[in-house]
């Protein structure tokens, strides 16, 4: 078999049509503010299987950081979708949140960066050294030049035993910034170990504390991500801000909706999905600085099934099928994650993800992503 056609598990083959081809916009959009969080590109030729230390491919990690600025979105470093806890250790971020700040400045892009306390050992930790633990990356992100972004940490989670704790660690960090930071707050379906983050599994009482926390700093916090995956939380939060502090929407299922608004605002973006559709995110953001809703619409609405796949449970492999179609679209020559991640879907359902991908115009070379494509299953016991 050749061309376009792929067998996929069961039997079926399916024809890749290709990308729309999304022209790159004149600039960021206007109306939004929207940051792509970025994957790593591993070394293939290096070990990276789980426990080893991780080892980068930094011409095409940085390669892709460029593609998602010349597209006119904002960087996310090192969050959750770079492997954050999921083999990405931390002096190859402190590395990656370095050469990324600096190729910012070159390319002119924006760029926040996580700020997390990973450098600590597992295990229980006090206080006391899990705030020592997030100075300590505030002060390496600030030193890049990045804009620091407060990430859930699963060490304060297991050491804080009420929302006094975590409102005690954070007023600390935000009076410590040398300027506004984004707070991070990611649900459980990302990673369970963040159950009940700020002081309670009750998300109206963990929502009393986060706006507290944000009202009692108005000036030290530009926005907050929040990834729920709950579109009416999200709103209902949205509206308790101080008028100067934006929702970034971590909602990789209900994206189009919070970002377009509603009468009493909208969210920003903050969105891992956005680095597998960058593309077609940029063009619909044009639409809508354009005031063009059916457009901005039209050119969503594909994304969602894909995105909903992506991110399904257990969420917190999503990281697989972003590299997955990273690779299908050309962005890097293999299909190799840092601590072997790219065991963690199945050929299954990475057939979906592809069958999604090119119903949403997202492989702009059908011919590669079709060969890379029969490789995979071949490998996975699929003749093609």
């Amino acid at each position: 078999m050749s061309g376009t056609t792929v067998t996929l598990p069961g039997g079926a083959r399916l024809r890749l049509a290709g990308g729309t081809g999304h022209p790159r916009p004149d600039g960021p959009p206007r109306s939004r503010i929207a940051y792509a969080a970025a994957h790593v590109v591993a070394d293939p030729g290096a070990d990276n299987t789980p426990g080893t230390p991780a080892v980068l491919d930094w011409d095409r990690t940085l390669a892709f950081r460029r593609h998602l600025w010349s597209y006119g979105l904002g960087v996310a470093e090192a969050m959750d979708t770079a492997q954050r806890g999921m083999g990405l250790d931390y002096p190859a971020t402190r590395e990656l949140i370095r050469r990324s700040a600096a190729e910012a400045r070159a390319a002119g892009g924006r760029i926040v960066a996580g700020v997390a306390t990973d450098q600590l050992p597992p295990g229980p930790a006090t206080l006391g050294e899990v705030a020592a633990a997030y100075r300590e990356q505030l002060a390496d992100v600030q030193a890049a030049g990045a804009v620091p972004v407060l990430m859930c940490s699963r060490h304060l989670a297991a050491a804080a035993r009420d929302a006094e704790d975590y409102l005690r660690v954070y007023d600390e960090l935000l009076t410590a910034a040398d300027g506004p930071v984004v707070l991070h707050w990611l649900g459980p379906m990302f990673d369970p170990a963040l159950t009940g983050y700020w002081g309670s599994t009750e998300l109206d009482l963990a929502a009393d504390t986060v706006v507290e926390l944000i009202k009692s700093h108005p000036a030290r916090v530009d926005g907050i991500k929040v990834s729920l995956l709950d579109a009416q939380r999200e709103v209902a939060l949205r509206r308790r801000l101080p008028d100067e502090v934006r929702l970034y929407t971590g909602d990789d299922f209900n994206y189009p909706e919070l970002i377009k608004g509603d009468d009493t605002g909208h969210s920003d973006a903050l969105l891992g999905v956005f680095a597998a559709i960058a593309p077609a995110a940029a063009a619909a953001l044009a639409a809508l600085d354009r005031g063009d809703l059916a457009g901005y619409d039209e050119i969503f609405d594909p994304t969602v099934p894909l995105a909903r796949h992506l991110f399904a449970a257990p969420t917190w492999y999503y990281k697989t099928g972003i590299v997955f179609l990273a690779w299908l679209a050309g962005h890097q020559d293999h299909f190799t994650m840092v601590g072997g991640v790219q065991s963690g879907r199945s050929p299954a359902h990475l057939a979906t993800l592809l069958t999604l991908a090119d119903a949403a115009g997202l492989l702009p070379d059908a011919d590669l992503a079709a060969a890379r494509a029969r490789a995979y299953f071949t490998v996975a016991g699929v003749t093609q």
